[in-house]
């Protein structure tokens, strides 16, 4: 039988298809009935038989005619809301939502891995499961699948993940052990001053002024209080304050995020900024209420199961440049599942050849669509070989 990289190649045009349709066609959040639709049926056509276990969570099932461990494959499906500036003949037709994260390449690659799963379901030892996630932009499509069940009934054993990165060429493939992507705290902190006039700023309490010295005392914070062998990201990224030039308004609410791998300094610098904040703000007479409003966790690669794939990955046919010391100080969802279950997500570029690297998140971000079958045969070789090997 032919290799999976070359069963992938042979099906390019296949995930071409998928992808376009899912990039014409993005929504938002766990509101995918579109994508749900066309996932559950693209699944269906190859055999399965896919189950929305919470709203527009797909699961579904490979395999489970031998004995052996179960393995979960992830892709997430949902898109941002902005605006698409590729050019590209396939851009968003949906004004203000966009696929400009990659999550229709991911999608694409797991109905592809589905596809050459299913082609060897007979020679499956163990079973591989199937997460098509909403809500991982929201942080939220990742939870509501676990506390639907996703990891039970069979009872998962290992879990794999996979984002595509335009920042990186064609051929580049990291997953490092360890912490490998950052963990998330959105933060909120809300001053409460006293209004008055603005030509009478003795009367009331500013509560504007009292953010800026609280932002101020969060970046000194940071540089202070981190060591500096550690890698943290502190920004208040949002103010939002008064409603005209002669009026000292009553409130200031500030937004940012906080970034780290380490839980223990995560912890200590969430005390130490909810302490800065009450403090500065009782220096101006003021007070100041600071909240973790959303938090995700690292995205921990299982130290076992790097070696392990990293083995079925050299056999795959693809001549990959990895970086031992990779690591990404983004989040994503991906995260709660590997508080639960041993994981592995990698870090896959894509680069489109001659053009200028663009990131996620950006309005004219393009990739490269041959990324599409080496994914699909990634999912597949990973979850295959893993499966043959943990008997």
């Amino acid at each position: 039988m032919k290799s999976f990289i070359e069963q992938s190649k042979e099906i390019e045009d296949y995930l071409l298809e998928i992808r376009r349709y899912l990039h014409q066609n993005p929504e938002l959040g766990t509101e995918l009935p579109k994508t749900t639709k066309f996932v559950k049926e693209k699944l269906i056509e190859l055999g399965c038989k896919p189950e929305e276990i919470c709203k527009c969570g797909i699961t579904a099932t490979i395999g489970g005619k031998n004995p052996g461990k179960t393995i979960l494959l992830r892709a997430d499906m949902d898109a941002l809301p902005m605006q698409e500036e590729s050019g590209l003949e396939f851009t968003s037709l949906h004004s203000g939502h966009a696929h400009t994260c990659g999550h229709d390449l991911h999608t694409a690659f797991l109905i592809g891995a589905a596809k050459l799963l299913k082609e060897r379901e007979d020679e499956i030892q163990g079973t591989i499961k199937l997460m098509f996630q909403p809500g991982e932009e929201s942080l939220t499509g990742a939870i509501d699948m676990i506390k639907a069940g996703i990891l039970e009934s069979p009872k998962v054993d290992a879990a794999m993940g996979v984002h595509v990165q335009p920042l990186l060429p064609l051929n580049h493939l990291n997953f490092a052990k360890g912490a490998f992507l950052s963990s998330t705290d959105i933060l909120e902190i809300t001053v409460q001053g006293q209004s008055c006039h603005a030509s009478q700023p003795h009367l009331g309490i500013d509560p504007i002024n009292v953010a800026a010295h609280i932002i101020l005392a969060l970046q000194s914070l940071q540089v202070k209080e981190v060591p500096t062998n550690e890698a943290v990201v502190l920004n208040i990224c949002e103010v939002k304050s008064g409603y005209t030039s002669n009026i000292v308004p009553d409130q200031a609410v500030l937004r940012g995020t906080l970034r780290t791998y380490n839980p223990e300094l995560r912890k200590k610098i969430i005390e130490h900024c909810n302490k800065l904040v009450e403090l500065t703000a009782k220096a101006f007479n003021a007070t100041a209420k600071f909240e973790v409003v959303e938090s995700c966790p690292s995205a921990i690669n299982d130290h076992k199961l790097v070696e392990d794939m990293g083995e079925y990955i050299s056999n795959l046919g693809i001549d990959f440049t990895t970086d031992p010391n990779y690591r990404l100080q983004v989040s994503d969802d991906f995260g709660f599942i590997s508080e639960l279950v041993p994981s592995i997500f990698f870090i896959i570029g894509c680069k489109p050849e001659g053009t200028q690297a663009s990131h996620n998140h950006n309005s004219k971000v393009v990739y490269n669509e041959e990324v599409l079958h080496m994914g699909a045969a990634l999912f597949a070789e990973c979850a295959f070989n893993w499966l043959k090997n943990k008997q």
